[in-house]
């Protein structure tokens, strides 16, 4: 038996674990609630900057995601940030802001990668949302939902690309579960947050 038939390839493995975490958070964020108005979103995107701001800079901060990943092009805050003033924010209001403490421990350029994979997914599945604010709310990227296009038409390509690294990365079963792990405290702690903030179903 060949070492891809006993072992199942990273990508599988994140999928496989986080599966549960994922579900259980979608079904508990407001997009498709009919309580999701302009206030309850401007609080949810706030929140979303309290769990990205502290995060973000971790990871550029350790400097851990390794080359070849271009970390850089990879940014949501500054948009995140630009949807907040755009939603009536000044910029007192959002250095104010909560951010949150309990972070998902990153020691390890595998731990960065889980982490990684769960902000990388998220950008994915705000294609689905951006319609959804659109549609309710009637809210574009210059009107306050940049973030969940934050990549425009090169979502797709981008999430493929960060796939084909997670593919290429040759990890032994000790750094493929540090991924895995880091991902699921990922999901954890972001639902615990928005938890907190109170913008959760």
């Amino acid at each position: 038996m060949s070492p891809a038939a006993t072992h199942p390839s990273l990508i599988q493995a994140l999928r496989t674990e986080t599966a549960e975490l994922h579900v259980a958070l979608e079904k508990r964020l407001p997009f498709f609630s009919e309580r999701l108005d302009l206030a309850l979103y401007r609080r949810l995107m706030a929140a979303y900057y309290g769990f990205y701001q502290p995060l973000e800079q971790r990871l550029q901060v350790l400097a851990l995601i390794p080359s070849g990943l271009d970390q850089s092009l990879r940014i949501k805050l500054p948009v995140l940030r630009a949807d907040l003033v755009a939603l009536g924010m000044d910029a007192a209001a959002i250095e104010a802001l909560p951010v949150c403490q309990q972070l998902p421990q990153i020691d390890s350029r595998a731990a960065a990668l889980g982490v990684s994979y769960v902000l990388e997914g998220a950008t994915l599945g705000g294609q689905i949302l951006r319609r959804r604010v659109a549609e309710q709310l009637g809210l574009d990227a210059s009107s306050g939902a940049a973030f969940l296009n934050v990549y425009g038409e090169l979502t797709g390509r981008r999430w493929k690309d960060f796939l084909q690294y997670l593919d290429d990365r040759n990890l032994g079963e000790p750094q493929t579960l540090e991924v895995t792990r880091a991902a699921k405290a990922t999901f954890t702690h972001f639902e615990h947050w928005l938890d907190s903030q109170k913008v959760l179903l």
